[in-house]
């Protein structure tokens, strides 16, 4: 270890921070039992890190020094209060005082920390809102307005969720754990919805500088392709088969300037094709198991879209079949303004129009980008220019993100 530069230091934290604050909170949680003291812990480590790794150099097991630092810094915030104002009797001890044993040679068990998590905040004594809220707060580390937006509701009523659902783990004794294989399946559809929203945060992040995040959706296939082993069902293979599907294109949807890349528009020799077969495998073996629902829905579909050589050679018949399927078996207007896409592809875009004014006339895709950024192109098409500026310039008013906010604001411009 050799110290290092004040600014090179910084650097090198932020950097951990991003790609590790994620797994480090994950095992503080388990360690410690709680969730705030947890998230204490995690910041005073990066804190005492700064100054320790100027004096001493970066320590050979970054992250197990920062998981090692969290918890004394959190066990000395426990010994403090029980001086202050809390019986020393009242201070729980650390859930498990013997874990950092294996630590400091990366054990591999800490690195499933983050599935024992999501499997703790998706425990059926939670409600299902309050564990995908929960999830995305501290397996993604996204901010409460984020979550909100996603969410479609307000920032004071996730936060008051969140807050909640903490509460409820702590006082029901809920353990960080894994569940039983007995115990697994009554838990496994919250988890997989969490999985995929923890996918798709990746994909397409809610907010900020940058379209994608490939530490969160990496992340969510690695817990994929783990939780298919734990327990192979139709859906986990099929959730697996669809964030392989969607990653493939991740390549073309990008421009060198970090510009959104419409799928009509992506360069398609550049889309994975390793992650395609891959995706295909898995959703030939959910297809095959029985159980088809919604994300092996959503994957066949994923699927007609990586056979298709070119936009124009889609199968656009396939996939508003699969679309009207998908609505059976998790309707929602967001289905809905995805088939009334295809509809428009297929059928031209007045027909897809009269299906999107009618979603938005019933009031659940009112604050919903991506409606109004669809309802906007089909008005361009068309040559209904007034029409299509007032839908692109609102949709360029509820856009959290910079790369979609230039998309739309480029889409204006054009406009005479």
């Amino acid at each position: 270890m050799a110290p290092n530069a004040p600014e090179a230091l910084a650097a090198q934290l932020e950097a951990l921070y991003r790609a590790e604050a994620g797994r480090i909170l994950a095992t503080l949680i388990r360690l410690l039992g709680d969730f705030d003291l947890a998230e204490d812990g995690l910041h005073d480590a990066f804190a005492a890190a700064l100054e320790a790794w100027a004096r001493d150099g970066v320590p050979d097991h970054p992250r197990a020094w920062l998981v090692s630092a969290g918890r004394f810094k959190a066990i000395d915030r426990l010994r403090r209060r029980a001086r202050t104002d809390v019986p020393m009797a009242a201070v729980p001890e650390p859930a498990d005082p013997d874990a950092l044993a294996g630590l400091e040679a990366e054990d591999p068990e800490v690195a499933d920390d983050r599935l024992r998590l999501i499997f703790t905040c998706c425990h059926p004594a939670l409600a299902p809102e309050a564990s995908a809220a929960l999830t995305l707060r501290e397996v993604c580390g996204l901010t409460t307005e984020a979550i909100a937006s996603a969410f479609l509701t307000r920032p004071t009523t996730l936060a008051q969720r969140i807050v909640r659902a903490k509460a409820r783990i702590r006082e029901a004794r809920i353990p960080y754990e894994v569940p039983g294989r007995a115990d697994m399946p009554a838990r496994l559809d919250a988890v997989l919805q969490v999985l995929y929203l923890v996918f798709n945060e990746g994909y397409a992040a809610s907010s900020g500088a940058t379209l994608t995040r490939p530490d969160l959706s990496d992340e969510a296939i690695r817990l994929g392709r783990l939780l298919v082993e734990l327990l192979p069902d139709g859906e986990t293979m099929g959730l697996l088969a669809l964030m392989l599907l969607h990653e493939a294109r991740r390549p073309a949807r990008i421009s060198p300037e970090g510009d959104l890349v419409l799928l009509e528009d992506q360069d398609r020799s550049r889309w994975d094709r390793s992650r395609i077969a891959e995706g295909r495998r898995w959703l030939d073996r959910a297809m095959a198991s029985g159980r088809i629902g919604p994300y092996t829905l959503q994957a066949a579909i994923a699927a007609v879209h990586a056979e298709a050589p070119r936009a124009a050679a889609t199968d656009w018949t396939r996939i508003i079949g699969l679309y009207h399927l998908l609505g059976r078996v998790a309707p929602s207007p967001v289905v809905e303004l995805n088939a009334a896409a295809a509809v428009a592809m297929r059928d031209g875009p007045e027909a897809g129009l009269a299906l999107i004014d009618a979603l938005l006339a019933q009031g659940h895709l009112a604050d919903y980008t991506p409606a109004h950024a669809a309802r906007g192109d089909l008005c361009r098409r068309l040559g209904r220019t007034g029409e299509a500026r007032a839908a692109y310039a609102r949709a360029l008013q509820l856009a959290r993100q910079e790369p979609e906010r230039r998309h739309l604001a480029r889409r204006l411009a054009e406009f005479p």
